[in-house]
Parts: structure tokens; sequence; C-alpha cells
């Protein structure tokens, strides 16, 4: 065998089997080049037995001069210089996608330049991205870039991708994406010239989101943007800027999903996979969602330029990002602040769907001693303004703690309420003392004793069948029924799971009467929790009754008239 350079027409092949893997590579492609001609309105027009896409924009447009090379190898507007692979702005620059779309369909571009009043100008070009045929055309300032028989050329790929079902989900998940991240863009896509949908534009991604997720509501959703300063040794006094974090958070007690679908992380305007932000996310959202259930949770950084290396993957979904570990904070300070309850983000609509869902309480009751202290020992958090102000003023059926706050009411279970805030000060002062008297348990399991270990308490046989236990957490401690307590502990689970079991056996019984001063402690203690709208097995503490919905159902909006009758 003799080593040989491989023809032209080959290599420009094989890179355009890279880049243009599929329909949705072209839309992708296309796309990008549209947002980057500061495009506001984009129309996608499919038809998949033809494989043909078209994608028209009304950006900037491009000039007869352009469109000569546009299609040409590596021709791009965006970077001019090695520098400026470290300061790419834009979603496109390396030159390709016109080029190996070129490779592998048929392609026209009609294109109108917005420094051009004339006229636009219609150019066919040949696989090679030679110009095949100019035509003057009169059409709106913008671009129309049409691609017809989608891989002809390539009869394999085009069998392999046959499912044109599976491709029309990836074009629809991929347009939702782009459309998070631009949100003040319009979207229009048709499917055989019939309207397929529509994503109308906002000023934020907190009110696109619920057009992508029909189940969701914007006021189930918390939105957060957050200046941030990017260390100073990262980026060149040129470039140094603030960055920016924008969040748009499910309310772990409103919404939630089944599968880790909907964890999306973006950069500088465009979506990424980041294994390491995304588990920053999740662990963010820990312990306030129930069991096998994943957030909704839409992030966006803008950052400095010269932090960031696209060149890294073909479709630039994947980056090098500088200070990782600088960013992973932020997120978790962010997602911490947009969890708390403050005025701002207290819904008033979203409760009057949920008053006949009402949690019924599940434990026995059982007695308990709450003895509070003059001063409320609360939970604090970094930042306690704009807490809401509650009051007590009733219990319900000894479970519920009926709150006044400037608004309306709240209905917040008084159990899980108190194992939020008993939950969080374990989590911050996990302390295991000595006990006076050992407890002995009976016929462990020798991985039960092992649990017990490695929960950091003192165990040791006592006896056949029997262990001494010399050390236990403080809050049981306390507990006449310690023993009890810590079997729970040795049937397994890591040290968060044990603060969990702590915290709930600890926490006041529903059927537990309660003064109001005791009330009022429990709300001043939860209030100021870290994550106060979910208790750490995910169930919501609390049910709003707002002011505006108790006036709409005893309808004290309508006129004296209409309501006596009076026409």
């Amino acid at each position: 065998m003799k080593i040989q350079s491989l023809p032209l027409d080959v290599i420009n092949l094989i890179a355009a089997g890279e880049v243009i893997d599929s329909p949705v590579a072209v839309v992708r492609e296309l796309v990008e080049n549209a947002l980057d001609a500061t495009a506001n309105r984009i129309v996608i027009s499919i038809y998949p037995q033809l494989w043909r896409i078209q994608v028209s924009d009304n950006g900037n447009g491009m000039i007869l001069d352009d469109l000569k090379v546009c299609s040409q190898p590596h021709s791009t507007s965006k970077i001019y210089s090695h520098d400026d692979l470290w300061r790419i702005t834009s979603l496109g620059f390396r030159g390709e996608a016109l080029h190996s779309i070129a490779q592998v369909a048929e392609l026209e571009i009609a294109s109108r330049s917005v420094w051009d009043d004339d006229l636009g100008w219609r150019v066919r070009y040949t696989p090679h991205g030679e110009i095949e045929n100019i035509t003057a055309a009169a059409i709106a300032s913008g671009t129309i870039i049409t691609v017809s028989n989608l891989f002809n050329n390539l009869p394999v790929r085009r069998n392999a991708l046959r499912a044109i079902n599976q491709q029309l989900k990836g074009i629809q998940s991929l347009i939702h994406q782009v459309a998070l991240c631009h949100p003040s863009v319009t979207w229009q896509v048709t499917r055989d010239d019939t309207p397929w949908f529509k994503i109308s534009p906002s000023t934020s991604s907190h009110h696109i989101l619920p057009q992508i997720l029909k189940s969701v509501h914007h006021t189930d959703l918390q939105a957060l943007t957050l200046d941030i300063e990017t260390p100073q040794d990262d980026c060149s006094n040129i470039q140094r800027t603030i960055s920016k974090i924008e969040l748009v958070v499910g309310l772990p007690d409103r919404c939630h999903r089944h599968r880790l679908d909907w964890v999306k992380i973006a950069v500088n305007g465009r979506m990424i996979r980041n294994s390491d932000l995304e588990q920053t996310i999740i662990t963010a959202f820990a312990r306030t969602l129930p069991r096998d259930r994943y957030p909704v949770c839409f992030l966006h950084l803008q950052t400095c330029p010269s932090l960031i290396d696209w060149n890294r993957h073909p479709t630039k979904s994947e980056i090098y990002l500088q200070s990782l570990s600088f960013w992973q904070e932020q997120i978790q300070n962010a997602i911490d602040q947009a969890l708390k309850i403050s005025p701002a983000n207290l819904s008033t609509a979203f409760y009057n769907t949920r008053v006949s869902n009402l949690i019924k309480a599940a434990e026995e009751k059982s007695s308990y001693h709450f003895t509070p202290t003059a001063k409320s020992e609360t939970i604090k958090s970094k930042d306690d303004l704009g807490l809401i102000e509650l009051i007590a003023v009733a219990q319900v059926r000894n479970t519920y703690i009926v709150a006044e706050h400037d608004n309306g009411l709240w209905l917040v279970e008084q159990h899980i309420a108190h194992e939020r805030v008993l939950y969080e000060k374990l989590q911050d002062h996990w302390e295991i003392i000595s006990l006076e008297t050992p407890i002995i348990l009976k016929q462990l399991s020798e991985r039960q004793v092992e649990q017990l270990k490695e929960l950091g308490l003192e165990i040791e046989t006592f006896g056949e069948q029997l262990w001494a236990v010399r050390s236990a957490p403080k809050m049981l401690s306390e507990r006449n029924d310690c023993k009890e307590a810590l079997i729970e502990l040795s049937w397994g689970g890591d040290l968060e799971t044990a603060q969990v079991a702590t915290a709930c056996r600890s926490a006041i019984r529903n059927g537990t009467a309660l003064t109001l001063v005791e009330m009022q402690t429990i709300l001043n203690q939860w209030k100021c929790t870290r994550n106060p709208r979910t208790c750490p097995h995910g169930r919501p503490i609390y049910l709003s009754l707002e002011e505006s919905s108790l006036s709409r159902y005893f309808r004290r909006h309508w006129v004296i008239g209409k309501s006596h009758g009076i026409s």
C-alpha cells in the first residue's frame, strides 16, 4: 500500500459528511447564520418526503460579492485571524456550513442586503460551491436559503435517516432550544406548507419556556438575572466585562419532570452540553423534589469570549470553559436565591387549581412538647431581605397553620414546615454526642452495624446478637424513641438520608395543638430556610389563598347593580 493525498472532491465530501449529518444539522447551520445576521423573524419550511428545507429571515442579507464567495470552503465574515478564535461573539465562525451543504444537496440562496435598496439576487451553486446561475430577484431585505435533494449523493445516509418523525422531532427540539437562547425572535415553522408550530417573541426566556412545555405555566417558573464580576485574571483588560447569569427554574412545589430532559445550559447564545454544570444544577435541587423527579431549569451564561474555547466539537455543543469551579459556585448561589420565597416570586393564579389537592396528613397523632424560646432561633440564609411577613392567626385540625400576610392567607402544614427547618439545621450542624446510658440494639445485621459506623456513631458488640450504641445524633438523643430512630438509620442511605430521617422523626407531628406563639415560631423559622417551598421529600409545604383569588371567588369585583339583579 502507498500513502497518497486524497482528491479534493473526496476531501470536501468527507468534511461535509461530518458537518451536515442530518436534516437537523442543515436547519441548525442556516438558523445560526440568520441569527448572526441580526434577524428577528425566521420562517422554516420543511418538506420531509422531498428532502427539502427552506429557511427565510429578515436579517441584514448579503450583497452580490458576498453571494459569490459564501459557499467556498472556509469563507466567513465572522473571523479573520488566529486571535479572533478567542474573541468569538457569533454563532458561526468556521465558514463550513454553506460549502458543506452544497456538497450533499442542491443549494440556492436569494438575498437582498439592507445596504442595497435596488434589488436582491438569486444564486444557484454547483456541488463544488461554485456559482452555477445568477439572476436578479425582487425580495425584501433578508435571505432565503433553499436546500433540495439532501443526501441524494449519499444514498446510504439517506436510507439510514428514513425515520421522518424522528428527524422532525429533532428539528423541533433544536428550534425550541435556540428560541430559549434568543427570546426576541419570532419563529414560524411549516411542514409541507402546513403550519406546524410557532413561537412568539418575548423579552426573556421566562415566557418562551411555557410555549415549549405546554403543561408549564409561567407562574410555575421563577426567573432571575444576576450580574457576576468575572475573575479579573481570566479576561484581558480590553475584554473584561461583567458576566451575566440568566436563570429560569421550575419551582419544585409546582413542576418537575419524570426524566432528566429539561436541564438546559446555554453559553453566549448557544445551547451546550456540560456534565459538570448539569450536575451542579441537579445538586442545587437536592431534597426539594419528590423521589425520582428532576428539575426544570434553563441556565444562560453570558461571559467574556476569551473564557471559552468553541473549537472543540463540530456542532459546537461542547466547549472548554475556564474557571469552571467559579461558575459552579455562582450557579448554586443563583438557584438558591431563585428558590427562596419573596414578594417578587409569589403567584396568585397557580393556587386556584391546587385548593382541591390539599395534602392530607399521614402521620398518626402523638404528643409533642414544643417550647419556643423568647427569641426564635432561625436558620439564616445569605439574604433575608424581601421575605414575606407572616402572622399566625389560627390552626386547622391541629395540622395546618393559617398565616396572614399583606396579600392574603397561607395554609402551612406544620409537620413538613418544621421538618424543613430541622433538616437544614442538621445540614449546617450535624452533631454526634456521647450518650450517658448506651442504647442496646438487638439482632442487627453486619450491614446495619457498618451503616451506623459510617454515620459516625460509636457502636460495639455487647453480647450475643447485642450491640451497644454509645453515641447518637444530638437531636435524636433528646427523644424517647431514640432507639427506634437508630434502627431506622441502620437500614441504609448516606449522611443526607440520615439527616432527612432524623428531621422527619424529630419534627412536630400533625395533630398536635399549638399556641399562636408556637405557630409563629415555626413560621419565622421556616420562611428563612434556603428551600422553603418543599420538604426534603419534595412535598409542597404551603398553599396560598391570595386576596385577588378570594375576591374573584366571592365576586367582590361585581358592580352593585349587577349583584342585585338590576339591569
